[in-house]
């Protein structure tokens, strides 16, 4: 069963399940600072716990929470222009404060106001930017990879939590069965906030780093989750937040969060995107730090607010960061966040990070209490620099897990873990075990399963997708279809799949059958994947879309624009074996039989003397080779499907097809080979773009429907990967290169014009080329027994071959609207003279972005 992440902790939305206290222990101060004259709020104030090193700085509404581990009676609140304030506080309790500060009259007292309006803020003479030039010029050699060798232990924690829930949610009927669960609440965390702790999964790591020749591994020692059955993909949640929660590398000139690229306030362009204040100084641990706090000078941009704490030593270290975004940035489903960075001091004086924690508050709307509240923690420890290790530390593979890491005792962690779990926290996986045991838990998901994911289960086997049932097109009308497959619980390593299909109109059954087994004693489609597949498929499609093991009949792309009644009957059998590695190269070898008969006007023509000659089928047999290539990729992992994470690396494809002539009847010699490459990359300010480059060569003589017949849409929906003012068949090459470029800009203009900026539309702009043609040996024209191309009943043409210039489309979109609409105005530019085309259109899109 295929579970989207997200719509899975929806799914867990729906049982509210979980919880805990956590421990009193602890002294939790929370409060505001203003100024005592006027009591408004006051941002970037040093507040802290008086003879400890625990501080932090309010926001930009002057708040702040103070979290001690010992019961601390006194918190102390200092800003620059203002006396410092002490006030005294309730040891081992969480508590709300407001703190006045007092402006400092003898240092007003040296201030001539010379107007009342306010200062324009500027980078010139600043002392604040001329420091962050300092930060900036020193960043090298303060990262870790400065040094010829790093190692250190890691220590790294995923928690998600349903946030806000009602305290007596647990009272009624519905839930009762589960007050075991609910009655226990965190809500010191986050002061102001009650969670129920639904998720939490722990790794332990040993890290290697060597310089010359670099290389970083990572040895994971334990790895810990909770595990909510076959029903839910526990690790595929925790690999997909993981992914939003990427490291930020403080050093680093941008980072990579809710798949958004932010600029970091120490990167080479920081000055001209931020405004930087000097708040504060103080001297911890002997020394001497300025507090310099930061805002974006666009708050609609994807940048950072906050503070850094920078070493006066003459390294211009950051020795702490809070980092957290503004409410009216540019950015869906995301309500707050906060990010705090903290560094430990080496021997020789420079800073580590030593604890890097996350934390953020996901929802509908930013005005809505409740939602799902993410923290992701990682703590750094046994830090070690310049000691060597033997070549051997550092070979092999980047990354190595055993299946062992995952059953470590309650004691290994106990005796391992770098950062203890809380009280809620602790009774996680004791809480999701019995949860997941319970008969009415796995009924509640199996209806949502029904919902989110079309698919219902019936222990073994599962039907779906409903999204398929029903369908129509202009050869086979009405068109019903049921299909399933067999779940985990049938077999680990065994999975039959299957549907049935028929056309009220042309009154034929469609069908597809398939059986995969896992050569690893495992899932079949777990990373990495060795399987080897056998299937039939008896079915319709349109000439140039690409037959997939199980079509998606979707009802809303039954509707398509112009003629689209020139259709092919399929029979295809076919096996094939996957072979994919850890370094994510794979290949895949297969053998197919497939076997086209024309339906709807759609025919196969050849001239025999002269005269036009009917064929009513064409049998090809081939043997394939892919090999893929994507370093260092991410993805969800379905049941079957994969989502791709986009990373900064290419994706490579290498396709070879040869045809069999008089192998189970095939009737054609020939050789296809095919290149893709497909490479993500973000552009800071300006957004991100996708650019996919794509060549392709057919060696041999072949009737056209072997050419490659281009991608074309006729649907209304904004296609990426396809031509969306190109008709069905109308170019077919025998060689051919194209170019896909798709640039988002994430808003970078429109968040400079008063209305839109609080739209928040975003821009997008994309091209789409493509190159190509026949040689004369598969041109019908010059070779009467190759397919005439196929033609209108009034002999307009139309199938064509791409002449001297190249085919050519572009558009313009809109993005963002309502959070999940694209709508694009795209324009054809050149072979207008052909029969039914349209030069403008516009196409929508349906999208769930950050």
């Amino acid at each position: 069963m295929y579970f989207n992440p997200i719509r899975t902790i929806l799914a867990l939305i729906l049982v509210m399940l979980y919880a805990t206290l956590a421990s009193a222990q602890n002294t939790i101060v929370s409060g505001t600072v203003t100024d005592a004259s006027n009591r408004q709020p006051l941002p970037y104030v040093s507040v802290g716990f008086p003879g400890s090193s625990i501080g932090i700085s309010t926001d930009a509404n002057g708040r702040f929470t103070l979290r001690g581990d010992k019961p601390y009676t006194q918190v102390q609140a200092s800003f620059v222009g203002y006396k410092a304030a002490t006030i005294t506080v309730k040891p081992g309790v969480e508590q709300e404060v407001t703190i006045r500060l007092a402006p400092d009259n003898r240092q007003l007292s040296d201030v001539l106001v010379r107007s009342s309006k306010k200062k324009r803020y500027t980078n010139k003479d600043n002392p604040a930017v001329e420091l962050i030039r300092k930060v900036i010029a020193n960043k090298e050699k303060n990262r870790p990879e400065s040094y010829n060798f790093v190692e250190y232990r890691q220590y790294e924690r995923m928690a998600l939590s349903l946030m806000n829930v009602s305290a007596t949610i647990a009272d009624k009927k519905f839930f009762r069965k589960y007050k075991f669960l609910l009655d226990n609440r965190d809500t010191t965390t986050v002061p102001g906030k009650n969670l129920l702790p639904i998720y939490l999964n722990e790794k332990l790591s040993q890290v290697y780093y060597r310089k010359s020749p670099e290389k970083k591994k990572t040895t994971v020692l334990g790895e810990k989750g909770v595990n909510f059955g076959s029903f839910v993909d526990s690790e595929g949640i925790g690999v997909y937040f993981k992914h939003l929660y990427a490291d930020v590398d403080i050093y680093a000139n941008s980072a990579v969060l809710f798949t958004n690229e932010f600029l970091s306030p120490i990167s080479d362009n920081a000055p001209n995107v931020y405004k930087f204040f000097i708040t504060d100084t103080i001297v911890f641990n002997n020394t001497k730090l300025v507090e310099l706090s930061f805002t974006p000078r666009n708050v609609y941009d994807m940048l950072y607010e906050g503070s850094i704490f920078i070493t006066l030593d003459g390294n211009y270290a950051v020795q702490k960061a809070d980092l957290t975004l503004n409410r009216k940035i540019n950015l869906n489903w995301v309500k707050e966040l906060n990010i705090n960075l903290e560094f430990e001091q080496n021997p020789d004086g420079r800073f580590h990070l030593s604890r890097n924690n996350t934390l953020a508050d996901f929802g509908i709307s930013k005005n809505k209490k409740g939602g799902v509240f993410g923290q992701r923690t990682v703590t750094f420890k046994s830090y070690k620099v310049n000691q060597p290790r033997p070549d051997t530390t550092y070979e092999g593979e980047l990354a190595i897990a055993s299946e062992e890491v995952k059953h470590r005792s309650e004691k290994f962690w106990q005796e391992n873990r770098l950062d203890t779990l809380n009280q809620a926290q602790s009774k996680v996986y004791a809480n999701v075990d019995s949860l997941s045991r319970m008969k009415s838990f796995k009924r509640t998901i199996d209806i949502a399963s029904l919902l989110l994911a079309g698919y219902k289960g019936f222990g073994p086997i599962e039907l779906g997708p409903a999204n398929t049932f029903y369908s129509f097109n202009p050869i086979e009308g009405f068109r019903l279809r049921l299909g399933g497959r067999t779940t985990p619980q049938f077999s680990k390593r065994l999975m039959f799949e299957t549907y049935g299909a028929y056309g009220f109109k042309d009154e034929k059954w469609k069908m597809f059958f398939s059986g995969t087994y896992s050569l690893k004693d495992k899932q079949i489609y777990r990373f990495p994947q060795e399987y080897i597949r056998a299937s039939f498929q008896r079915d319709t499609r349109i000439p140039g879309q690409e037959l997939q093991f199980v079509r998606e009949d979707n009802f809303l792309l039954s509707f398509k624009r112009g003629n689209n009644d020139k259709y092919l009957y399929n029979d295809f059998y076919r096996i094939d074996y996957v072979h994919e590695f850890p370094s994510h190269f794979s290949y895949t070898l297969g053998f197919r039989k497939w076997t086209q008969s024309p339906a709807g006007s759609l025919y196969f023509i050849n001239q025999v003397n002269n005269a036009p000659n009917v064929i009513d089928n064409l049998t090809t047999t081939q043997a394939t080779v892919q090999l893929r290539y994507a370093p260092h990729e991410e993805f969800y992992q379905g049941k079957i499907y994969r989502v791709q994470f986009y990373t900064k690396y290419p994706v490579i494809t290498l396709n070879y097809t040869a045809g069999l002539k008089n192998v189970l009847g095939g009737e054609n010699s020939y050789q296809n080979l095919m290149l893709n490459v497909y490479k993500h990359t973000t552009l800071k300010q300006l957004g991100f773009v996708d650019i996919t480059a794509e060549g392709g060569n057919i060696f041999g003589s072949v009737p056209y429907p072997l050419l490659t017949i281009h991608r074309a849409n006729q649907t209304y929906a904004y296609d990426l990967l396809s031509y969306n003012l190109m008709n069905f068949l109308e170019f077919v090459s025998d060689h051919y290169a194209s170019i896909n470029v798709d640039q988002h800009f994430n808003g970078y203009f429109f968040n400079r014009i008063p209305l839109f900026k609080k739209l928040k539309w975003r821009e997008t702009l994309s091209v789409k080329a493509l190159w190509g043609g026949i040689r004369d040996e598969n041109n019908p024209d010059l070779h009467p027994s190759l397919y005439d191309f196929p033609k209108e009943l009034n002999g307009d043409p139309i199938t064509y071959a791409l002449g001297n210039k190249p085919y050519v489309e572009g558009s313009v979109g809109i993005e963002n609207i309502f959070k999940v609409l694209r709508v694009d105005l795209v324009r054809r530019f050149n072979y207008l003279d052909h029969p039914n085309v349209a030069e403008w259109g516009v196409r929508t899109r349906v999208s769930f972005v950050f």
